[in-house]
């Protein structure tokens, strides 16, 4: 084989294996229903149900989530009563704005920066960075939140934990609307 085909052959292998590594995107989504509605769903109480993986699987903490939101306009408050199965517990209280094309921002004590979203669909995607304390010291670690809406009552959350590019692990959760 001569060496123009060899990179051409090269090239294209590159390509395709690019091409399976990308990840899906939020308007992946567009045309599922039901539609998710941020603002309509997170408002009232909502009970969630969580488990938090470490990267090759191990549950190594379990957790409920008691959620009491509202919304003004286009701004929502979500507060999180985290309750842990080793008995301890966390409040997360975010602060979210609602923007044009399903856009959402958010900010929370502990998040670093701008939590920031998008809707379409029945899905979300959220990114953003949390301070997370671990053995007295803390650690800002990114995490790629997925939510999807199953019906008008329960929404599935997976989010992957990362720092530096690497997976950390996954939480997994159950919110259900009362």
């Amino acid at each position: 084989m001569n060496t123009r085909r060899r990179v051409f052959f090269a090239l294209l292998t590159g390509s395709a294996l690019l091409s399976g590594c990308a990840s899906p995107q939020v308007s992946d989504y567009a045309q599922q229903r039901p539609v998710l509605e941020l603002d309509r769903y997170f408002s009232g109480r909502v009970l969630a149900h969580g488990i938090f993986q470490k990267r090759g699987g191990e549950v190594v903490r379990r957790f409920t989530v008691v959620m009491d939101c509202h919304w003004e306009g286009n701004q929502g408050v979500l507060d999180e009563a985290f309750s842990y199965s080793d008995g301890t517990t966390q409040r997360r209280v975010w602060r979210l704005t609602k923007h044009v094309d399903g856009r959402y921002t958010g900010h929370a004590d502990d998040v670093v920066g701008q939590a920031e979203g998008q809707t379409a669909g029945n899905a979300f995607r959220w990114n953003y960075t949390l301070r997370l304390p671990v053995d007295g010291k803390e650690y800002e670690v990114q995490f790629d939140d997925w939510m999807f809406l199953v019906d008008e009552r329960v929404m599935l959350n997976r989010a992957t934990m990362s720092k530096f590019g690497v997976t950390l692990g996954e939480v997994l959760l159950s919110f259900t609307k009362e």
